[in-house]
């Protein structure tokens, strides 16, 4: 048994919430949300070379991977792997990128399901910057 960290109430050491408080994992000294996150030690240009996060800080707002690879629900890096991603090469659900493996893509170019690219593109409904600007033009 411990005590809370905010309550200072006897708490098991496995308790999820203080039942005094309800403060999440109570007996922990010090608790920054639900979740996982990794930042490997070696940076490069200010950015961890490695950050994985699939985590929500106490405030329930999401952690966003960013590194030179970022792997994450929300990640920007130079290599991004997430569901919303903003990178230079990036794997992802949604994506702002360079080069993109996507199902909803904006890059330079894409292999995505539906994308807007500038070089090129290909998937299900993928066009070009020029194309799409055309076709909105003329619908105006």
């Amino acid at each position: 048994m411990k005590n809370c960290r905010e309550c200072k109430g006897v708490v098991s050491e496995q308790a999820p919430i203080c039942p005094h408080c309800g403060a999440p994992r109570p007996a922990k000294e010090s608790w920054d949300g639900w979740g996982w996150e990794y930042k490997s030690r070696t940076y490069i240009g200010g950015l961890p070379l490695l950050h994985i996060a699939f985590k929500y800080r106490a405030t329930g707002r999401p952690v966003v991977a960013k590194g030179v690879i970022a792997i994450g629900q929300f990640g920007a890096g130079i290599i991004t792997i997430s569901q919303f991603g903003i990178g230079f090469v990036s794997i992802s659900q949604f994506t702002v990128a360079a080069y993109a493996v996507a199902q909803f893509a904006l890059a330079y170019s894409c292999i995505a399901q539906i994308g807007v690219y500038v070089n090129s593109g290909w998937g299900q409904a993928v066009t070009s910057v020029s194309e799409a600007l055309e076709k909105l033009s003329s619908t105006l």
